[in-house]
């Protein structure tokens, strides 16, 4: 059970103002009553959920809203190039999805996901805010200028200042996500008591309806607001995305008198670092033999757990030479049984959480290459569109940019019925309370984007022989494309989510934040490889004066035989999967583990 720490914001910030010695007897009753009854607040699970998943789904809809059509406002509007467009857009959105390593570390180590989450949001507020400013008053933006006069390069550019006003709303908004991206989820996940099953059948819901109202928002931002931004005006679809973020925070605050908050627990950089370095210093240490469970558990620094926010992990045997870093040598600890340098003597709770980072990193990375078949089908399916017959009617044309929305809608409709309906039914035959393990959801989610990558390359290869044959352009329906987008929409529902719970559930508790940007780099990753595997395709296809698959005319090129490479990328990913899989010993398990009733008797106070 968590030990609540809660203070509404008002009290909070009027308590860090008041001297450490009130004068004042009665203030300083009442404050110790609030802290009484924080004491005694427990998780409120579904309660807070409105409030949580409330702010998610407008920050979503505010920040995709804003920068989904970002690159076009940055040509059309701020009339700068096409290159150094694409390139600002491609930093901007790189640094978003690493700024939240920096926001975990700043939550997990000093102010707690409540207040990064707080601040965080405010920034991301007053970030959208500078940038509808920017479009709307015409001092902070470029002059009108017709197409033919910017693409013959006789626009006058953005002025210092112009450029100095969107380049502080895009650091507004990269804070903003470095703060709120990782520290959402997880204070979601502190909001639910994970010692009863109640809160355990909560949690697991909860991770897929956040991931649901989150790929709705997704789903509205591109089509509803980019719509307004394209064709009715852009300061009013910038102002629409900013007045859904002050939604989001007002939301936010409206639920801190039921919220449950974990303090900070400190530098978790420095305790990992901490257990390599302590290891490494008694290398040459004798680890006793794994039989001999007990003796080994004697020798090692095993202190009472001083938190009930960090559950007790025991002691394993996997990875054992970092066990060396817990064992007690002489001198090495005070009268007060604590460590003398806790750079040469660790405990076993900082290396079993250790632990556990190094067995998620193999896994994380069979996400990167998943995310890579995403990436790339979501690129060139816009090209593909684009050559083919895209009207819906008469009158209505569908825009080639909008087709990753069918991929958001199938996830946004398939995540229902697997938590109402297909759950239920598994759970029957396999009495895991989420139906599947994690890893099982992981590895569906693989397996279903190699098979979206092989029905993509096999409609492109039907739309090419098409679109050869009449000229250029295939008379094919542009609906030819959508069993591919929504196999990858099914794929997402299962490995995106998969990883967001594994994570959350996998890293230590006080590791949470870190958990949640870990996904972020992930799509980073996706996109950084994304880029290298065209790079090397292509220059390795149009050795010889040969024409690359990746053409910049689709129809001369193959971009059925590229997504065949990334199909084969994916099928080596998956069992690359299933050998990390079967390694893998989840958070508190593995072999040769110590009783707890024995772990008590040779605990060191």
């Amino acid at each position: 059970m968590k030990k609540s720490l809660f203070f509404s914001p008002l009290f909070y910030y009027l308590r860090c103002a008041q001297p450490s010695s009130s004068s004042n007897s009665k203030e300083a009753e009442k404050e110790e009553d609030l802290k009484t009854e924080a004491e005694k607040r427990r998780p409120r699970g579904w309660k807070c959920m409105p409030y949580i998943i409330g702010n998610e789904t407008f920050e979503k809809v505010a920040s995709v809203g804003l920068l989904s059509n970002f690159t076009v406002y940055l040509v059309k509007e701020f009339k700068m190039q096409q290159v150094s467009a694409a390139n600002l857009a491609n930093i901007f959105f790189g640094t978003t999805n690493f700024a939240p390593l920096l926001g975990a570390f700043v939550s997990d180590a000093y102010w707690g996901r409540f207040r990064t989450l707080a601040y965080s949001s405010i920034a991301s507020f007053i970030g959208m805010l500078t940038m509808t400013l920017s479009a709307s008053i015409p001092q902070l933006k470029p002059s009108d200028c017709s197409e033919a006069d910017q693409s013959a390069g006789h626009c006058k550019g953005p002025s210092d200042l112009q450029y100095s006003i969107l380049f502080l709303a895009l650091g507004l908004l990269a804070v903003g996500a470095g703060g709120v991206r990782p520290c959402s989820l997880p204070f979601g996940v502190d909001q639910f008591d994970r010692t009863t099953e109640k809160g355990q059948r909560g949690l697991n819901s909860f991770f897929n309806w956040y991931y649901f109202t989150s790929t709705a928002a997704m789903v509205t931002s591109m089509t509803f607001i980019v719509y307004i931004q394209n064709s009715v005006s852009w300061p009013i679809g910038f102002a629409i995305p900013t007045g859904f973020m002050l939604l989001s925070v007002v939301a936010f605050f409206l639920g801190t008198k039921l919220y449950v908050y974990v303090a900070p627990e400190g530098s978790v950089f420095s305790s990992i670092a901490q257990v390599f370095v302590a290891a490494f210093k008694k290398r040459k240490l004798q680890v006793p033999s794994p039989d001999d469970v007990l003796s080994q558990e004697s020798r090692l620094y095993c202190p009472f757990n001083r938190s009930e926010n960090v559950s007790k992990l025991p002691l394993t045997l996997q990875f054992r030479s970092l066990n060396k870093a817990a064992v007690v040598c002489d001198g090495e600890l005070n009268p007060e049984g604590n460590p003398v340098n806790p750079w040469r003597l660790c405990s076993v709770q900082q290396i079993e959480e250790v632990k556990c980072l190094i067995r998620i990193i193999p896994i994380w990375a069979s996400g990167i290459t998943c995310f890579v078949a995403l990436v790339q089908q979501f690129t060139f399916a816009i090209l593909q569109a684009l050559t083919m017959d895209r009207h819906l009617g008469p009158h209505f044309q569908i825009p080639a940019g909008s087709l990753a929305t069918i991929s958001m809608l199938a996830l946004t409709l398939f995540i229902p019925v697997y938590d109402r309906i297909l759950i239920p039914i598994v759970r029957r035959f396999t009495k895991i309370e989420s139906g599947i393990t994690l890893l099982q959801r992981q590895g569906v989610g693989i397996f279903i984007s190699v098979l979206s990558m092989i029905v993509a390359a096999l409609i492109e290869q039907k739309r090419r022989i098409s679109a050869v044959s009449h000229g250029g352009t295939s008379p094919l329906s542009v609906l030819w494309l959508v069993p591919q987008l929504v196999l990858m929409g099914i794929a997402e529902a299962f490995n995106a989510i998969g990883q967001i719970e594994f994570y959350n559930r996998q890293f230590p508790e006080h590791m949470q934040t870190l958990a949640g940007s870990l996904f972020f780099c992930s799509l980073a990753g996706a996109s950084y490889l994304s880029t290298f595997v065209v790079t090397i395709v292509q220059k390795i296809t149009e050795e010889g004066g040969r024409t690359s698959w990746l053409d910049n005319d689709i129809n001369k090129g193959r971009v059925d035989y590229f997504y065949y490479v990334i199909a084969i990328m994916g099928v080596c990913n998956l069992f690359y999967f299933l050998v990390c899989s079967h390694y893998y010993r989840y958070k508190g398990t593995g072999g040769h583990e110590v009783k707890e009733e024995t772990r008590k008797e040779v605990e060191l106070p």
